[in-house]
């Protein structure tokens, strides 16, 4: 992708900031977002990226160029677990700020997560077709916030003749920021805590690396449509919670504590067969990703990942 004019809200969340590094290299992109953490801000900057504040809830877009080719909105506010009415308000007026001041891009993507799928059973391969009306006993506001966005965004997408998407998201990991849910989980065996998984079986999920997710933005755009068009997003494979946990054990040496309990944080696997047929399939396998992320952000587990790949690379070999 060159010689565009780039939107990215969120500039400095697992999708968006490594979304925008790459693509500032051949576009001009700008990037939204309260910006708490300064350091990122800047490393947006000198990766060439321009960068403007924006507070959802209350700011509108007065400063901001309008002639944008293409928009990934991945901001969120995601509530405070009690406030419904609020979550509902601030990423509905957002959405709807940023799609009518942009109404002229080529193509408009908004993140949205498989949080919104009424999630009944661990085991089922959830369709962009199946029903709604997710719940997350973590932070109960969120489901609301990305199905109300998503409620916008279909509506303007129509209204404003805007192409549009709406991507999905399982669980995005890779070496920037926290490092996404499975660096958290690590964090959490590092310090010896004990890692919430269900009494029986396991959460299963599609783990997508970022590297995977700086490739098909552009592609996600290209099939942009009205009336929006939705797609799951996430990665080829699926993956076991507790298999993901007992392989980041093998890899660094850190022991792993299994909490079995009854409120383990519940995932979900798609279907990807909408997507396949749209963008094709995902680069990075999980395993694979996983070591290169470790790697990347704990160094001192470095040489021990380093052997065990070999190792195991040679033992496929024999």
């Amino acid at each position: 992708m060159q010689g565009r004019k780039i939107l990215v809200t969120g500039g400095t969340g697992q999708v968006a900031r490594p979304v925008a590094e790459s693509l500032a290299e051949d576009n001009e992109v700008w990037c939204l977002g309260r910006f708490g953490d300064l350091a990122a801000r800047k490393a947006l900057e000198a990766r060439g990226v321009r960068t403007a504040t924006w507070d959802m809830a209350t700011d509108e877009l007065g400063e901001v160029p309008r002639d944008f080719t293409h928009v990934l909105h991945s901001a969120v506010h995601r509530g405070d677990g009690k406030d419904f009415e609020e979550a509902a308000r601030i990423n509905a007026v957002a959405t709807a700020r940023l799609m009518t001041h942009c109404r002229s891009a080529e193509s408009f993507l908004y993140v949205s997560s498989g949080v919104v799928y009424n999630r009944a059973d661990r085991t089922h391969r959830y369709r962009e077709s199946d029903p709604l009306g997710g719940a997350a006993p973590w932070l109960p506001t969120y489901p609301v916030a990305k199905i109300t966005a998503e409620g916008v965004v279909r509506g303007l997408a129509e209204a404003l003749s805007l192409p549009a998407v709406i991507a999905r998201l399982n669980i995005a990991y890779g070496p920037y920021g926290h490092g996404g849910v499975p660096m958290i989980l690590f964090k959490e065996m590092r310090g010896g805590q004990p890692c919430a998984v269900p009494r029986e079986g396991q959460n299963y999920c599609n783990l997508l690396h970022t590297d995977d997710v700086v490739r098909q933005v552009p592609l996600l755009w290209a099939v942009a449509r009205t009336p929006a068009r939705v797609v799951n997003w996430g990665g080829d494979e699926e993956v076991g919670i507790t298999d993901l946990l007992e392989h980041m054990s093998a890899l660094t040496g850190v022991p792993v504590r299994l909490d079995r309990n009854d409120y383990s944080r519940e995932t979900a696997i798609f279907d990807h067969d909408v997507r396949r047929s749209l963008i094709g399939d995902c680069s990075v396998g999980w395993r694979t990703g996983i070591a290169r992320t470790l790697a990347a952000l704990f160094p001192e587990y470095r040489d021990r990942i380093d052997a065990h790949v070999d190792a195991h690379k040679a033992a496929s070999s024999n």
